[in-house]
């Protein structure tokens, strides 16, 4: 997939999405984008180099994942105890829009309003 229609699929997840640039600060950080549901964040990737993409995953799934697909590692600068890292480039589409909508739904359901 690439950087637009997944942008374009984690805007369509729900009218409470944002998406933001908040590390513009750091140099280093400067072209993450980052999507959030209620004000946390459940997607981020960076723009310059679209070669991961970090979601947030239940724990249990996590070993399960990594082992069944290759596509699917660590994540960039989060526990992965509780975040994974997927390749956008060998992740089939429907795994990518599977595991960031069941980011979207978890972030969602913790911080409900």
């Amino acid at each position: 997939m690439n950087i637009e229609d997944y942008r374009q699929y984690c805007l369509s997840l729900g009218t409470d999405v944002e998406e933001k640039l908040p590390f513009t600060a750091f140099h280093y950080a400067s072209g993450v984008l980052v999507f959030y549901v209620h004000g946390h964040m459940f997607s981020f990737f960076d723009c310059d180099n679209f070669s991961v993409i970090t979601l947030k995953c239940q724990p249990d799934r996590i070993d399960e994942l990594r082992a069944t697909h290759d596509s699917v590692g660590k994540p960039h600068n989060m526990s992965p105890k509780h975040w994974i890292g997927v390749s956008p480039d060998t992740a089939p589409d429907d795994l990518l829009r599977e595991l960031t909508r069941n980011s979207y739904e978890i972030v969602k359901a913790k911080y409900k309003r």
